[in-house]
This record gives structure tokens, sequence and C-alpha cells, in this order.
């Protein structure tokens, strides 16, 4: 490895630590020396909560679902897939609120305004859970670090000399081989997708799909999949969020190709439960013995343990034979246990996990000819290290020019962090496709994105190119409540900024929106409001709540930051930039790239709601605000308060 690749590697490892110690900080500031009241305030714990119901899970996880009443709901921090602590507190002792009694750890599946519901680390709902008043609070993710970390040790090691020959053309001079095999074009996909399929399955060590919004990425990934098993056995497909690798999991099983999903449950989707090795676990043919082995280890477990401490010589004997017998079953179980999870993991043809999720136990040891990485542009570099430690061959799918991944520390940030390998790759090999049709939107949502981001280079298919909600339709709009005195406020709890009066304005459109739409088109709608903000989140969801729309359109709308709305997309699209101000500061806005993702999610109709003044400072928005301008898509807030 040269020394100036190890010396920008060893950087990389120095800002982790950086990213590591910014993110205990903060998590340590808002969890110790305080009381649960504050702490529900800062958004990392539930409390008190109530027990609503328990269940089991198809892979016989133990499941509860606990709810906190209307006055307490707080902006917080849990969402699936996040370590949590159930707690228990004597509400006798201790400061604000009590002192704590009894805890176990679990993984948050879902989250609701009033609900959450939890997967627990433990077989049988514990005997304390009726002591005291319940609350839940977050961990810490340590494990994540660690893995980030040895895969970091590992790369830099340079002891494997493969994962040296990748390095160094990844982040090195080193150029990537291809070679010039003839490859089974698909007549369903485009010149481009085809090149891209082309481009992986020459491919000797890296290959890049650039997959701009819209343009069949994953549809390229899943055919790139399905014609390298037609060489291979067996591929390692990994994706950073959750999110992302269920959808893999069931795009490949849709057609027909068996995937396996490696993870945590409760971090999985409903849809591709089913297709989690813990749910495989209970369907293999010797589960039953498996659950026979258990039962009996730990009847034998519970008969040696009722021995009182006096007892005399023969009773200690049997005392001991039993505690064997139960460490034989327990062994054995073991190994069987271990044999299934083998077992159902080889018989698969594609195993998927999240990039952390593959240095998984039940994966140690497990070397793939190839590794597929899709959303890599929003991949911390050294995560996104983790799978490639087992590939002889490593193909990236993203967008550079969408969110990038998020850094805790500003400082590590800056110096190179928020930088992903997906960058470094695309930018300094010759081995990268960019997809340039795209099937999702009208040419005018298109077309300011295509300018800004791909070079104008994006064409929209002759099916989607002029699409409507209705003929007589505007396909985009912007709201520009310069001049009205609206201001931003900051929320002094959450920290985060919102805009009640451009709040309003939004939702006055959407109804006067709605109302202008025959039944047959509203009831077909799907509808997402978007704000770079949790807080504004938080107002546009009371505003629909009590707004005079039907239940039925209320259900298709989608409210949430542009984060969250990656990889989605609507029929109709809001955007409430929120910021108002005399300084001109935009904040997030300042990041055109999440401007990218959420004009991208719009289909037929994109509504943007902003104040000029403020955004245009900006050169980015100056631009935005010319290209309204252009095709006529200007509207001033005072039409709407006035009319």
């Amino acid at each position: 490895m040269s020394d100036t690749v190890r010396q920008e590697l060893l950087e990389i490892q120095s800002l982790l630590f950086k990213e590591k110690e910014a993110d205990l900080v903060q998590y340590k500031k808002r969890t110790e020396e305080t009381s649960y009241k504050h702490r529900r305030v800062t958004g990392v714990c539930w409390y008190p909560v109530l027990l609503e119901k328990s269940k089991y899970d198809n892979g016989e996880r133990l499941i509860v679902k606990v709810s906190r009443s209307r006055e307490h709901i707080q902006k917080d921090s849990f969402q699936s897939g996040k370590l949590v602590s159930l707690f228990c507190l004597d509400t006798h002792k201790g400061k604000g609120g009590g002192e704590q009694m009894h805890h176990i750890d679990g993984v948050v599946n879902q989250v609701k305004d009033q609900d959450m519901f939890i997967t627990l680390n433990c077989d049988d709902l514990p005997l304390w859970i009726h002591d005291g008043v319940l609350g839940v609070q977050l961990l810490f993710d340590e494990n994540a670090y660690k893995e980030m970390e040895y895969a970091m040790r590992q790369v830099i090691n340079g002891e494997n000399k493969r994962l040296n020959e990748l390095t160094e053309i990844i982040l090195g001079d080193r150029e990537a081989s291809f070679n010039s095999k003839e490859i089974e074009l698909n007549s369903h996909l485009n010149e481009q997708q085809n090149k891209a399929l082309q481009n992986v399955l020459q491919a000797k060590d890296v290959a890049i799909i650039h997959g701009p919004p819209g343009t069949g990425k994953t549809t390229t990934v899943i055919e790139c999949i399905r014609q390298t098993l037609s060489v291979e056995n067996q591929v390692l497909v990994c994706a950073p969020s959750n999110a992302a690798v269920d959808l893999l999991v069931l795009k490949l099983n849709e057609i027909g190709i068996p995937a396996i999903r490696i993870g945590h449950p409760a971090r999985v989707t409903e849809l591709a439960l089913s297709f989690t090795l813990d749910k495989k676990i209970t369907e293999h043919k010797d589960y039953k013995t498996l659950r026979q082995l258990k039962k009996q280890a730990e009847e034998y477990f519970v008969l040696s343990g009722k021995w009182k401490r006096n007892f005399g010589r023969e009773e200690r004997a049997q005392r001991t034979l039993l505690l064997a017998e139960a460490r034989k079953l327990k062994k054995e179980a073991g190994l069987l246990s271990n044999y299934i999870c083998s077992n159902i993991i080889e018989s698969s043809q594609v195993v998927c996990s999240t990039l952390v999720g593959a240095s998984n136990m039940k994966l140690k040891g497990m070397t793939f000819s190839s590794v597929f990485i899709d959303e890599a542009a929003q991949a911390l570099e050294p995560a996104t290290w983790i799978p490639i430690l087992k590939s002889e061959k490593v193909f990236f799918a993203g967008d550079h020019q969408q969110l990038p991944p998020t850094v805790k520390s500003f400082d590590a940030g800056n110096a190179g962090l928020k930088k992903t390998l997906f960058e470094k790759a695309i930018a300094r090999n010759c081995v990268d496709v960019m997809l340039n049709e795209q099937y999702r939107m009208h040419d005018q949502i298109m077309n300011f994105s295509s300018r800004q981001f791909y070079e104008g280079s994006l064409v929209s298919n002759e099916k989607v190119a002029q699409w409507k909600v209705h003929s007589e339709d505007m396909p985009m709009e912007f709201i520009d409540t310069a001049g009205t005195g609206f201001v931003e406020t900051l929320d002094e709890d959450s920290r985060s900024t919102f805009n009640k009066e451009e709040g309003a304005v939004l939702i006055k459109h959407l109804k006067e929106y709605m109302l202008g739409l025959d039944e047959s088109i509203k009831n077909q709608l799907t509808i997402g409001i978007i704000t770079p903000y949790r807080a504004q989140v938080a107002c546009l969801h009371q505003y629909i709540e009590d707004a005079d729309l039907s239940d039925e359109i209320k259900l298709a709308i989608k409210i949430n930051t542009v984060d969250s709305f990656q990889g989605q997309e609507r029929d109709v699209i809001y955007i409430s930039l929120v910021r108002s101000n005399e300084k001109g500061e935009i904040g997030f806005l300042s990041d055109k790239r999440r401007m990218n993702v959420a004009m991208t999610r719009a289909k037929k109709k994109l509504v943007i709601v902003g104040d000029s003044a403020t955004i245009c400072r900006n050169k980015f928005y100056s631009e935005l605000f010319d290209y309204v301008n252009e095709i006529g898509a200007y509207r001033s807030a005072f039409e709407l308060l006035y009319d």
C-alpha cells in the first residue's frame, strides 16, 4: 500500500475517533445527571409509559407495546432500529421521578406519536414489569463504532493482499481492470442501464452505477445481481440503512432469487420479516429438535437450582449430574443452532445486511466473490469497508448529489468524514456509468435538478415527461412569502426551527388544491409534505390534524424531514423551507443536495413554500428562483392570504 493511501486511511481513522467522541458527549449531555422529565424534553426518554400488551413475533422474539399520554408527546430521537432500555422506577426514591430498580435492553420496532413497539432481549416478560413506573431510554450504540474501527485497522494493516489491491484501486493510482466477455443485454433495460450492467459484469475489481433520482438504479442493481449469480454461487448485498436493505431483499425474492436478511428483526420492515434469518430458523426441518433441546436444558437447570444450601453428599452429587446434563444439552442445542444457521445461509443465493450488519457473527469467516453496496453515497467510509473486507470485487451504486451520511462531529465532517468512499471512487476512477433516463417526474420538476447536478444530461421517459394530476394543472409552483412578515422561530427545547405562518399558508394551498380536484382523482393521489426541520414537521402534523380535510385525504398525506423521504416518491410534494430572517441564514438548506432530494420526490406536482428574500442570497436558491420565473411557476403568498 502506498504511503499516500495509508496516510489518508489513518486520517479517516482519527476522524472516526472524533466522531465517536462527539456522539458520546452529546449522548451523555442528554442523559447523565438529569431528571427523567428533562430527558423526556431533550428527546432521549419516554417517561412514564404504560405497558399495553406483549406478544411473540414470527421469529419467537418478545415484543412489547408501551404508550405515553398525549401531554407528554415531545420531539424525540426514537426511531426504528434504535437501541433502548425499558426500565422500572421506584417512585418513592431518587430525584426527578424515582430510582431505577430494573431494566432490560431491546430494539425499537416502530414508533408512533403515543405508542412504541420494542423487541426485548429476553425470552419472557420480566417479573418486575409491574413493580413500579416504566420508562424507555435511548442507549448509546457503541457496537457500530467498534466494527468500523476494526475494519479501518484491517485495511490499514494491509495484511490481506486482495484488500490491498482494492484499496489501491479505490483510493490510489492503480487502474481497475475489465474483461471483454460477451454480456447478455436485457431488453427491459434502457441503453445506459445496459451499459451499467455490462460495466459490472466485465469488472474484475470495482464498478460504479451512478443513479440520479428516478433513473431505475434499483432495477439495474437487481439485474446486475441476477446475472452475476449465473457465474457465482452467492453474493453479498449491503446498504447503509435498514430500509434500503429491505427493499433489495423484497425485490430479489419477487423475481425468485432466494435472499436471506441478516440482522435484528426489530430493524426489519414487516414486509421483509419473512426473509430474516430468525424467521427461516423457525421454518427449518430441525427447529423442533432445537426447541426440545433448549427446553430440556432449561428444565435441568431449574431442577438443579432447587437444592438447598445445606444439602448432603448424595444431593450434591445429584445436583452435579443435573448441571452436567443441562450443560450437555445446551451445548448440543448450540451446535444444532449453528448448523441450522449455516444451512440456511449457504442455501441462499444472496446474503443481505446493512454495512455494519456484514460483521454479524453468523457471517464470520465467510467470503464472497462480489459485494454490491447500494446507496453507497450515504455511507460513512469506515462502515463501507466492513463488507469489502469479505469480498474480492466491489460494486457501488448510489448518487453523491443526494443526501450525504449523517456526521455528528462538525469538525470531523468538515475535515473529510462526510466524504464517502463512493465519492472518492467516482472521482478517481473511470469505472462509473451514469443512468440518464428518469421514469418518475414531469419535465419541469426534473429540469432544474438536471441542470444543477447532472450537467443537463437527464431526459424524461415519454410516459412521465408531461404527466400531471389533471390536464389544466401547473406541475410546479413556488409560493413566495417575502414581505408577509412571517418569521422563523427557534424551539428552545429541541433547538429546531419552525415557521407557523408559512405552515398555515402551505396547508391553505393544499386545502384549496384538493377542493378543486374530482373525487376520482383525490382517491388515487399520494401526497408528501417535506421540510428540513423536525419542529416544522410537528407543526405541520398539528395543522393537518386540525384541517378541514377528509380522513381519507389525511391518511394519504405523509409529513417528514428530507432525510426520511430519501428513496420515496409521491404524486404531489409540498416543501416548506421554513427559513425567514433578516440575516439570510438558511442552515440545513445550505447543503443543496438536501433540496435535490426534496424536489425530486415529486412525480406530477411540486409546490415549494419559502421566503425568497432570505433564501435567494444563496446562489443555488437564486438560480432556483430564476428557473421558477422562467417556467411561470411563481406565486406570491399574498394571493392565498387575500383571495
